[in-house]
Order: C-alpha cells, then structure tokens, then sequence
C-alpha cells in the first residue's frame, strides 16, 4: 500500500514530466553552460527556431541550448508523436502558474536524486500505470480524502525514508 501511495504522489505531484521520453542528443554540440550559435542549428531546427532568430544571441545560453535540443526533438518524431507532444504542452500551458511551479519543484527534486533513486520512481510510476483505471481512481480518491495535515505527513516520511536510503546503513 505505501509503494501505491508514493505512485499516487507521485502522479499527483506532476508525474507526467516524470513520465515523458528519455530526451533524445542533440544534435549540436554545444553544452548548456556555453550557449549554441545559430550557425550551428541545421536547417530543420532554424526554420523551426526562426521566431527566435532575431534575438538569438541575446537569449540566455541555457535557453539556446534547450531551444535547440526540443528542436532536433521535434525534427526526429512522426506524426503521433508530435501529436502527443503536442498535447502534452496544451495541457501544460492550460496549466496555473502555481501548478507549474510546483511541478517544476518536483521536476528539480527529481534531478537531484542519484540514479539509482531516479529509476525506482520510475519504475513505481511504470507500476502505477499498469494497475486498471478503476484502481488509479480508488487511489486517487483515497489521497483526496485524506485531509491536508495527513498528505503533508505521508510526503514528509517519504522523504524522511529517502533520505535513510541515501545515508545507507
């Protein structure tokens, strides 16, 4: 039953970024830190990126780089996937700037778990997924029930069980 709740947490708490594709490599070679001049996007991703073109340059070099590699994302999909895609930024976008800034939270606590914890929440969401629409929704259900004093204390041993795996024995 916890490893179901820390599933429905985690679904709760944005698991959809959780749950999307591993990112693919850019194709430039450029690093976050240094930024990507324009003259090395290939063709597809400057006409892609042609809004920013102008001001390329003046774009922060973390904002190049992120531009550059859901450009060439983009540039590898067929059509369901850029369907997909799609629709998961529609939904992001319909989103409260609160509720994305928690998801972002999660996001960053997220990266900042090791790798081996990193596939564990993986693995649970991939659980989470399989178990039928009715049980997802009886989870679901259950953690909206609980009132906010007893979701506060089951992320805090959550956490608090986290931090005992990474400390080790």
């Amino acid at each position: 039953m916890k490893k179901l709740m820390l599933m429905l947490v985690l679904l709760i708490a944005g698991a959809p970024v959780l749950a999307a594709d591993e990112p693919a490599a850019s194709t430039t070679a450029a690093t976050p830190s240094a930024g990507v001049p324009w003259s090395s996007l290939d063709s597809q991703q400057q006409q892609l990126l042609a809004p920013f073109e102008s001001r390329w340059n003046d774009l922060a070099p973390q904002r190049q780089f992120a531009l550059s590699r859901g450009a060439a994302r983009w540039s590898g999909m067929n059509a369901d996937e850029k369907a997909r895609a799609t629709e998961r930024f529609r939904r992001w976008r319909d989103l409260s700037d609160q509720r994305r800034a928690l998801i972002r939270d999660r996001w960053g606590e997220f990266q900042n778990m090791n790798p081996a914890e990193q596939e564990r929440v993986r693995r649970d969401y991939r659980e989470y997924q399989r178990l039928s629409a009715t049980r997802r929704a009886e989870l679901r259900r259950q953690w909206q029930q609980k009132s906010r004093a007893e979701r506060q204390q089951v992320l805090r041993d959550l956490r608090e069980r986290r931090r005992e795996r990474r400390q080790g024995p």
